[in-house]
């Protein structure tokens, strides 16, 4: 461990440091947690069950991205999946009276 004198520093290296010591920690509690995770699901598949099951919760899984259903007419690089708000551009053509099948890809 590297011994310094705390006083010897100025304020931006203060800061910095205490801002290395909160992400330490962080990454340090997460892979802590995901250790845990992983012995109790092994414990869990050797007794003949998955966590979920003996928890009652259900793990989310992230979807996968979705791929781009819309294109702008204006600039095709512009897409939209169809999720989420839509953007400016399909409101625009919206309101000029298109559909949203126009702008499919």
């Amino acid at each position: 461990m590297n011994a310094f004198n705390l006083d010897d520093l100025s304020l931006k290296e203060l800061r910095d440091l205490q801002t290395q010591v909160s992400r330490a920690i962080a990454t340090f509690e997460d892979r802590k947690k995901k250790e845990a995770l992983s012995e109790l699901e092994e414990t869990a598949r050797k007794l003949g069950f998955s966590l979920a099951e003996l928890t009652g919760v259900q793990v989310q899984k992230k979807r996968k991205p979705a791929a781009p259903k819309y294109a702008n007419p204006a600039n095709p690089s512009d897409t939209w999946t169809g999720r989420g708000r839509r953007p400016r551009w399909v409101e625009a053509a919206l309101q000029e009276g298109k559909s949203l099948d126009e702008l499919a890809i």
